[in-house]
């Protein structure tokens, strides 16, 4: 399901194009990917997302390379100008540390696309997440998670100034048979970017913008962007 949200972007390169998804946690793009028979690398920091993702890939019975790497060591493992495409989504590149971490993130990306290869990366608004200030925000319906109910809460926590280390905790409380809640957390860092700054970025490392569905108003958006 998540290869189709980009059906676009694949349907334009051959059938056994290289592409590169990095930042893949639990794999569900790379192994849809993979499933239409592209050659496939899917590269994540965390040693935990590389196994679900290798255990996703043997499920659905499909071919794919695994591989831990942060942004800026992906270079140590694969070749220059390999790829066709690279996809950076998940709202993956506000993990980067702050304005030079997120340029060494994109510089990585850039040298590994072949000229003309695409850059294919989903972000959130960072400008509507900061204007809203620090905040709980409540999903409002039920998730399933290891086949039970459970309530998905989001604490964001803004920093003063945009190049500050912002903070999000993702709270899941998960409904027990006996009506018992247990809660698990996760925190995690983010240095949020304004898409201008962005676009700027992009360009210093060799990468126009093609197509973006950018809207100040809209929660998140999509840019492709092609190395020169």
């Amino acid at each position: 399901a998540a290869a189709v949200y980009y059906s676009d972007v694949v349907g334009s390169v051959p059938p056994s194009a290289r592409v590169l998804d990095c930042a893949c946690g639990t794999g569900q793009l790379a192994v849809g990917l993979a499933s239409l028979g592209l050659d496939v690398v899917a590269a994540d920091a965390s040693d935990g997302m590389v196994r679900r993702t290798e255990k996703a890939a043997d499920e659905q019975g499909v071919s794919l390379r695994a591989l831990r790497a942060s942004w800026d060591e992906l270079p140590d493992h694969l070749e220059d100008s390999r790829f066709d495409l690279v996809f950076c989504v998940g709202n993956s590149l506000g993990h980067a540390e702050g304005a030079a971490g997120r340029l060494a993130a994109l510089q990585a990306m850039s040298r590994l696309l072949k000229p003309g290869g695409r850059l294919v990366l989903h972000s959130r608004n960072w400008e509507l997440v900061r204007s809203a200030g620090s905040r709980v925000d409540v999903r409002d319906r039920l998730v399933r998670r290891n086949d039970r109910d459970a309530v998905v809460s989001y604490y964001w926590q803004i920093a003063q100034r945009w190049e500050q280390e912002h903070f999000l905790e993702i709270v899941v409380a998960q409904i027990e048979p006996d009506g018992a809640v247990r809660s698990c957390s996760e925190r995690l860092s983010i240095w949020p970017y304004r898409y201008e700054d962005l676009v700027v970025q992009l360009r210093s490392v060799g990468l126009r913008v093609e197509s973006t569905t950018f809207d100040p108003e809209s929660d998140g958006y999509l840019v492709v962007a092609s190395r020169d």
